[in-house]
């Protein structure tokens, strides 16, 4: 892979819904390894874009490249298995199943023994479904959720619902995380701990995350680079301080928060 190729590349990308458009002549490119926040107000074509990036919607118009191929197109599951997975703003979670059996779930997704020998029950299934187990276990240690394994899931404190979200979104093994708004509904606390969590998993997993979010402290304090949406248009891109004295952002978003 060239080492100057951006993992995701958004050519002239737009969405069209009944003659409005909802996203129009997007352009970003995300490197591999990169924290990047995308902000605009409520409406601005954030989840949209999301939307796009994951094959929920299919561009009216654009290319959408991952690692140098064309996504657009594809299906969900089509696109997870590519490498981008994602939380989401109202948090989705199995309610009713365990903390464990949430991150197995996704873990299924790139399992190795076959629809076959768990049909027949074969032993290669039970191997497999033991080793997923075992993993899935080992990597709730990392989030600190494994005195919960068989807890339900709506059972968890609402801060530990969003840890189990991105934990289960992260156990897909994606190279690009989407995470929209993972700090609504969070007290300072437990925002402070989510940044905190946020910064880890990239370093410890290699990842690349595309972040959407309101809370300013948040953005301003993990993203290195920070594209801006107003009314499905892009508007600016820069530094977290770039952003904060961009005199077109401030008019459409900020405002006061910049200072």
């Amino acid at each position: 892979m060239e080492t100057n190729k951006p993992l995701l590349k958004v050519e002239s990308v737009s969405i069209t819904f009944g003659g409005l458009k909802a996203v129009s002549d997007i352009n970003i490119e995300i490197n591999k390894s990169e924290l990047i926040g995308l902000i605009g107000p409520n409406g601005a074509g954030k989840t949209t874009f999301f939307n796009l990036l994951t094959g929920v919607y299919e561009p009216t118009d654009g290319i959408i490249l991952l690692d140098g191929k064309r996504i657009n197109g594809l299906a969900p599951y089509q696109i997870t298995r590519k490498g981008i997975s994602r939380t989401f703003q109202n948090i989705r979670l199995f309610n009713e199943l365990s903390v464990l059996d949430n991150v197995k779930v996704a873990y299924h997704s790139n399992a190795k023994h076959g629809i076959f020998s768990s049909m027949l029950r074969l032993p290669s299934h039970f191997k497999g479904e033991r080793e997923m187990e075992k993993e899935a276990i080992d990597f709730l240690k990392i989030f600190n959720l494994d005195p919960y394994l068989y807890e339900k899931a709506k059972n968890l404190p609402y801060g530990q619902q969003r840890r189990l979200e991105i934990a289960r979104a992260l156990a897909t093994k994606p190279s690009l995380l989407l995470l929209d708004e993972p700090a609504a509904g969070m007290n300072p606390q437990e925002t402070e701990e989510l940044m905190n969590l946020i910064s880890f998993i990239r370093e410890k997993f290699d990842l690349t995350i595309l972040l959407i979010e309101h809370d300013m402290q948040l953005v301003m304090g993990v993203c290195k680079r920070i594209y801006v949406l107003d009314h499905g248009q892009l508007i600016a891109v820069g530094t977290p301080s770039e952003i904060q004295n961009n005199p077109k952002v401030i008019e459409a978003y900020l405002g006061e928060e910049v200072s």
